[in-house]
């Protein structure tokens, strides 16, 4: 037996002998006072047991059950395997009034993405070569402008390289010069060539038909296989979330993060740069220009100067 000490705190360590004469005595005492009708008194005691000269104190943690509080950003509806749905709390305020109004505006002026969106490609083609022609617009629409993607997918149709089996039969710098100038053309024409390969050998050409299928294809991400799901197979499973629509629920105040109906809502009215807050009709109802009214907001510009003088 040992004693160490650790401030006004003793612990005793106590070998297998000693734990068994304390248990002896312990059980002693117990009859004894139960025989004399007295409760047992029992002093609090702690005991650390040495084995292998490893001294272990295990403490149960109280667990916290944190509670879902306002709202989420707009990554927490990214798709999961587990297929649970976010609950909200509660609603924006006045959220219905700025989606009708968005809708009210977005009837008034076209957008790019109107007629040149990853929706359009191939919509003369019959259903199977056009699904592939879809996912292969969604492929090439990551960090691309519509109207560049659009001219991609017009040169491949007017080459007859938007089916599974004639991207599979070109080469790789055919593809790229076809494709070209779209972000990242490299990557996206090597990835079309596996993609090709893939709807080919599984699916006879077509592409796949559940949304964690199309998530297995080189370069597809949620946002693209959600939208190949609804054009493709009209089989609505989610929302497609873009940096507009991010840009969009940022200055309204519905998310916290700064990064997605109304697309081209922010491709013409509320648009990174200069949004053009003049034409918006639901200015009343929005954070952001409210506070760039205010008349204790300093411009960036104007706050860098004050701040090196």
């Amino acid at each position: 037996m040992s004693i160490k000490s650790l401030g006004n705190l003793k612990l005793i360590q106590f070998g297998p002998t000693q734990m068994r004469k304390m248990h002896d005595d312990t059980t002693t005492t117990l009859l004894s006072s139960s025989s004399n009708h007295h409760p047992p008194v029992v002093a609090e005691t702690r005991v650390y047991v040495r084995k292998k000269k490893v001294m272990k104190l295990q403490l149960q943690q109280p667990i916290h059950h944190s509670k879902l509080s306002g709202l989420p950003d707009i990554e927490d509806f990214a798709y999961k395997k587990t297929g649970k749905l976010l609950q909200l709390q509660k609603s924006p305020v006045n959220w219905e009034k700025v989606l009708e109004g968005i809708r009210e505006m977005r009837s008034f002026e076209d957008a790019p993405v109107d007629s040149m969106g990853c929706e359009k490609a191939g919509s003369s083609l019959p259903p199977k070569e056009r699904r592939f022609a879809v996912l292969v617009s969604s492929l090439l629409s990551s960090q691309t402008k519509d109207n560049v993607n659009h001219g991609a997918i017009q040169r491949l149709l007017e080459n007859n390289l938007l089916t599974a089996d004639s991207i599979e039969r070109s080469n790789e710098d055919t593809i790229k010069s076809m494709i070209y100038p779209v972000g990242f053309y490299t990557r996206k024409a090597s990835n079309m060539k596996k993609i090709a390969n893939i709807c080919l050998s599984k699916y006879d050409g077509d592409i796949p038909s559940t949304l964690e299928d199309l998530l297995q294809l080189p370069g597809i991400g949620p946002k693209m296989a959600h939208l190949v799901m609804n054009v493709g197979w009209n089989n609505v499973q989610g929302i497609c979330v873009d940096t507009h629509v991010h840009r969009i629920c940022n200055r309204l105040g519905w998310v916290s993060r700064k990064g997605t109906n109304q697309v081209g809502f922010g491709q013409t009215i509320c648009t990174p740069l200069r949004p053009q807050c003049g034409k918006c009709s639901i200015t009343d109802l929005c954070p952001a220009f409210k506070e760039a009214s205010s008349p204790k907001s300093t411009p960036r510009k104007s706050q860098k100067r004050n701040n090196l003088l």
